[in-house]
Order: structure tokens, then sequence, then C-alpha cells
């Protein structure tokens, strides 16, 4: 048998290697700054929903080194005898932000900041990014899924797709904070909430000796909810022909109204359409049309453009694993250290543009207009900056710096939370609930330019002339 998994060693091998060495070589305790950020928006898209911080902040609060733990580490021959000791005695110290989980993000602004010693700034790494990259990708796929479906319900059917146990319940939880109505996954009901949805499959219609009486003993059992998958054999010789029957025979006796019909193959547009006139025409104007097979945003978008009659869609596989880009590539780089109580900032340089990081300890600030309501820009700044928005603030590309705008009429919002101070959690964590209408209101804010899924505008995210100052005399520094 496995023991119990500590999600404290589920790290690089190289964290522990370099937090030895800090240790040797008395680092253990310089206190550094540590980004969590991206760097290109999933699909191309216009922006990415943050999620995950729960998790985050349930892993942070559990860090520990058993035993076994220590033993392993010594088996390695490379380890020194008061490090090892270092880490059985560990106590997570670290201050910590983080975006609000449902906000809508962009590249290079931090999502996490953490702030502590360098021996356990490091070896949170790869948790962290392991946490929010799954989730946000999820999140970010499901809400571009469901404004596709343009009002019409989304329900996540992908458990048995996705990338194991844990990918299947944490996507579930990131594809509810982005919009879907529920989910197939029990656990995730029984864990977060979501509400659990489902009926039956093909094995049940098959399971029986026709397919009347597989939709009759159903309706029997579950007559005030029913909803029958009619493709198993012919959707329109028998499949809704035999749901009619039972919805009149029995359904409509027992007092309910029939929920719907499910189709998980074929012609959607054809079908829903032929569906959806023989309903009405039979009195079943009620009742919905729901479909599943291999959707996406774009299909979704297609059918409906094309007159599917369709009222709420299943989405498993392409969503719960992001098909379409199945990586969400945020990175977690060193971008400050203290010396005597003050942050020199760092900064990693590459030939290509879009790796250099930005430096120093950072606020990010959303500019909302007061007349819309709606997203104007997002300005990053050191960390004790305030944007005053009484007063016109003049915002600035950080590369083509002679586009210039100033704004006015606007509410600057402070986007990073501080949620852990001195290793010791002091952010409420909100109710899933709280969180999803939190995404909805937040999605609104945003210009539907950038909600484009071909093309999108590109969002504003600049620099504090103060932020951008120090970026740029690091970059004469190291460039010359």
């Amino acid at each position: 048998m496995l023991k119990e998994q500590n999600y404290t060693m589920l790290a690089d091998f190289y964290e522990f290697t370099m937090a030895n060495g800090y240790f040797m070589n008395d680092y253990s305790e310089k206190i550094c700054y540590f980004d969590l950020y991206f760097r290109s928006v999933p699909d191309d898209g216009g922006f990415a929903i943050m999620a995950g911080t729960e998790q985050v902040v349930e892993y942070l609060n559990n860090l520990k080194f058993d035993d076994d733990d220590i033993e392993y580490f010594r088996s390695k021959n490379l380890f020194d005898e008061k490090f090892l000791e270092y880490l059985r005695n560990f106590k997570f110290q670290c201050d910590v932000w983080a975006m609000p989980e449902g906000t809508p993000v962009f590249p290079n602004e931090p999502l996490v900041i953490v702030r502590g010693p360098a021996i356990q700034a490091q070896l949170v790494e790869t948790m962290l990014l392991l946490l929010v990259n799954h989730q946000t990708l999820i999140a970010t796929k499901t809400n571009r899924i469901v404004r596709a479906a343009d009002g019409r319900a989304v329900m996540e059917f992908g458990s048995r797709r996705a990338h194991g146990a844990s990918s299947a319940i944490l996507g579930a939880r990131a594809a509810y904070i982005a919009g879907c109505v529920g989910t197939a996954n029990t656990l995730s009901d029984e864990l977060y909430g979501i509400p659990a949805l489902g009926t039956m499959a093909h094995s049940w219609v098959q399971m029986f000796p026709t397919e009347y009486d597989a939709f009759r003993a159903y309706a029997e059992v579950y007559p005030s909810s029913c909803t029958l998958l009619i493709d198993t054999y012919n959707v329109l010789k028998s499949g809704l022909p035999n749901a009619i029957r039972v919805f009149k025979e029995v359904v409509v006796p027992k007092g309910f109204r029939p929920k719907g019909v499910r189709i998980d193959s074929g012609d959607i547009t054809y079908l829903t359409k032929k569906i959806r006139k023989e309903l009405d025409r039979e009195g079943f104007e009620d009742c919905a049309i729901v479909v599943s097979n291999s959707l996406d945003e774009y299909i979704i978008r297609d059918t409906l453009s094309h007159g599917a009659q369709i009222d709420s869609f299943g989405v498993g596989e392409r969503l719960i694993t992001a098909r379409s880009w199945p990586v969400f590539g945020g990175v977690y780089k060193l971008v400050g250290v203290e010396e005597g109580g003050k942050v020199v900032p760092k900064i990693k340089i590459s030939e290509n543009a879009a790796k250099i990081t930005t430096p120093d300890f950072k606020q990010v600030y959303r500019l909302y207009d007061n007349e819309t309501g709606k997203a104007i820009a997002d300005v990053m700044t050191l960390h004790d900056e305030e944007i005053d928005d009484t007063k016109p603030c003049e915002i600035f590309h950080p590369i083509h710096t002679w586009k210039k705008k100033t704004v006015t009429n606007f509410t600057a919002r402070k986007l990073l939370v501080k949620i852990f101070e001195n290793g010791k959690q002091i952010a409420r964590l909100p109710e899933l609930s709280e969180i999803r209408q939190y995404c909805k209101e937040q999605v609104d804010t945003i210009w539907d330019e950038v909600k484009r899924f071909e093309n999108p505008h590109t969002y504003y995210v600049d620099l504090s002339p103060e932020l951008w100052k120090v970026k740029h005399e690091l970059l004469e520094k190291y460039s010359n």
C-alpha cells in the first residue's frame, strides 16, 4: 500500500538541491520575492480566468516533512544533515498575495506573489504552478464555451476523459466557477456542492428488450425528472416516437411534465430542428433538448448560428482537457531580494522579449470606467504605490511608450489580496457560489472586443512610470 501522499514532496528535485545549497551558503533566511504569472492566453483568447487559490491555501496550510521524507533525502547522499534537520522542523513563514478566483487575468501580471525565506519561497514553486495552471486553464476554456452557448446551460461531462482523478474533481470545480451549471462528477458535488447532473447512458436502453421498455422503466422510476436519451438506435424513427409515447403514457398521467430528450450523436442542427418541431406538435413545448458529443465553443457557436434548437449542452473531453490548448504556461520567477530591509529588484533577460521578467515587488490595479462599468486597463505598480482615482491618470504601453492615454472618471481597484502573513492564513476563503457569481460579474466588465474568439482586442496591461523606470534601468544595466 502507498502511504498517504504528502504534497510537500511534490516539487521538482532541483528545488531541494537549491534549498540545500541556499542553506549551506547562509541564504536560507534571505528574503526574496517570486511572481507566478503567464505569458499567453490559451486559444489565443483575450483573457484567462484565475482559479485554484483555495487549493493553494490548503497546500500551504499543510506543509511538513515526515520521517520517511527525511530518510528519502538522506538516501540520496546529497544533502547536509543540518539541512535535513531544518526540513524536519520546517515551519512555513512566507507572505502570499493572490488574485481572487474568478478574476479575468492577463499575460505578465502576477497572479500569485510569494515573499519569504529563499528556501521556502523556492520549495513551493512546482505545487503552486500545478494548482493554478490546471484550474485556470479549465476555467478559461469553460468560460469560452459558456459564452458560446449564449445563455443556454452548459454541463461539465468530462470526468472519464480527464487526466486523472484530481483533474476530474478540480476540473469540475474550475468549470463551475467559470459558468457551468453542474457536473457529471458525483464526488465534486459531495466535496464542493457543485450540482451533480445526469440521467442514463446508452447501456440502459440496450439493457431492456426494447427501447420503449427502457424509456418506460426509467419514467416509472423518475417521473418528475424524466430526460430520455433517444439516439441509441434511430433518433427520428424510434427514439423520439418512443419518448413521446412514454411521456404521454407515464409522465403526464403521474402529474408531471417531461424534462427533456438528449442526443449524443448525429447531425445536431438537423436533428434538433426536427425534434423541436415534433415535440411542439405533440404538446411538449416545454420539453428541453439536450445535446452532447465532443462539443467545444466553435461547434456550439456554429450549430446555434445555423438554427439548432438546443436548450442545454453537455460538454466533456474538450472542456475537461482543454483539448485545443492543453497547457497553461504559468511560470514562477524571482523578481527581488531584500538587502538591509529594502527590496533589490531582480530581472531575467532573454533574446525572446516575451521571456523578460518585470522586476520588483508589485501590485496590480484594474481601472474601471465609472460610466460604463467596463474595465479600461490594468496597471502594474510598485507594491507601495497608490493610484489616485480622483485625478486623471496617464497610462502608456510598456514597450511602445509613445502610445499613451489619459484616463478620467474611473475607479481603481487593487487586484492582489494578501492571503498569508508570516505563514498564517489571514484571508477568508469565499464560498464557491460567491466565486462563481464574482466571475460572472467580472467577465461582464470586459469589453466584447476582448471577448472575441478570433483576433480579440488586446487589453492594456501597463506599467506605472516608477515600475517602468526600475525595469528600464535594469535592462540598460545588463545589456551593456
